[in-house]
């Protein structure tokens, strides 16, 4: 069984139980998978929350030959780099994702990186018009970071 966390178009998130991947896609395209606020069948599965599994009965497992283990702690900086990158890399345009998304979409402005935010409807518009958003978790900075200039 999988776990995916999904969205309705009303912006109502919540959870479902699969098989796998090809039973979701199945169950969806049936439109056998309603929202439990509003009942539409128009669901996506969204970004989930990170979780690091440890091993049987609290006992770690090993990795597999060749793989790296995977800790909380490896996770934690694992997502500060991702956030330090799109920080660097990405100019932030706060609430004016979706205006800024169709700017560049539509050769009103030039191509380049953005990050920010958006509503559940705005995503919904963005989606139709051609746009797909990347949801990064960001984790908190390290307090021993140093301060930017």
């Amino acid at each position: 069984m999988i776990v995916f966390d999904l969205q309705c178009k009303c912006g109502c998130q919540f959870e479902g139980w699969f098989a796998g991947r090809v039973d979701f896609d199945r169950q969806n395209d049936l439109g056998l998978i309603a929202c439990p606020r509003c009942g539409g069948e128009k669901v996506r599965k969204i970004l989930s929350p990170v979780a690091v599994y440890s091993g049987c009965g609290g006992r770690a497992s090993k990795p597999a030959e060749g793989e790296q283990e995977i800790t909380p702690a490896t996770m934690v900086r694992f997502l500060r780099t991702v956030r330090h990158f799109v920080e660097k890399n990405f100019n932030d345009v706060g609430p004016r994702l979706a205006e800024e998304s169709l700017k560049m979409r539509y050769g009103v402005s030039e191509p380049r990186n953005i990050r920010g935010t958006a509503t559940a409807d705005q995503e919904i518009m963005l989606r139709k018009e051609g746009i797909e958003l990347l949801h990064i978790p960001l984790i908190g900075k390290d307090p021993s970071e140093p301060k930017p200039n």
